[in-house]
């Protein structure tokens, strides 16, 4: 009895872990090494849509391709992105909050096609002037708010980040790093904090998901235990 007692219990599989790794720390690098390369990949698909139609220019002594053109941006892409999927389950836990609107992937995956579309708005279709184009931006961004999130937490972190995002981007484009075409916001194009703001409430919604099987986990051991 003793020994039946004494013997190890082997892992059990629950979503994309195993039970044997529930520690919060271990849990937290898996999520960010997964949110770090979807940032990755998005960088990349959305970088080449821009320079295809001329709206980020490269120094020419810089890059010799397209894809080595911003060798630096998939990586901080990646970082900034690990960072806001990691930050938003952090907040409506401090905050009490838990998200519950439209919890499921295929709810995700609508929210990164939006995401993907208003950038392919900002860099396909034409309109009359920038702050047009900025106002129908703006109004596609918070309308992604609204149908994926619609959380104060999501709106207001969505906020900061495109104000810090935009300030990064002012200090790089300063600094002779890229540049945009026909600026009309300070060394920008006034329509970047929207695709910021649509970007942040999109990675906050996948680092969301990606926490809740790390609930799950957590809960299905203290239940065995």
């Amino acid at each position: 009895m003793a020994e039946n007692d004494a013997m190890p219990t082997l892992p059990k599989k629950c979503g994309p872990y195993i039970s044997s790794v529930t520690s919060r720390g271990m849990n937290l690098v898996i999520r960010g090494v997964v949110l770090f390369f979807i940032g990755v990949f998005l960088a990349l698909v959305l970088n080449l849509l821009q320079i295809q139609r001329n709206v980020t220019l490269f120094p020419p002594d810089v890059i010799t391709s397209i894809f080595s053109s911003a060798w630096w941006v998939p990586p901080c892409c990646g970082t900034a992105s690990a960072v806001i999927g990691l930050l938003y389950p952090c907040m409506d836990r401090h905050l009490g909050e838990p998200h519950k609107f439209k919890r499921e992937w295929s709810s995700v995956m609508r929210c990164v096609a939006v995401f993907v579309g208003i950038n392919h708005a900002s860099a396909k279709v034409d309109f009359a002037n920038n702050i047009q184009l900025s106002l129908t931006l703006a109004a596609l961004s918070i309308g992604l708010w609204w149908t994926f999130d619609r959380s104060r937490s999501g709106f207001g972190l969505g906020v900061g980040i495109a104000f810090l995002a935009t300030l990064v981007s002012q200090l790089l484009v300063y600094n002779g790093v890229y540049q945009y075409t026909s600026p009309d916001f300070l060394y920008v194009r006034s329509w970047l904090p929207c695709i910021f703001f649509a970007g942040g409430i999109t990675m906050g919604n996948i680092g969301r998901q990606l926490a809740m099987y790390e609930c799950k986990v957590i809960a299905e051991k203290s239940h065995e235990d």
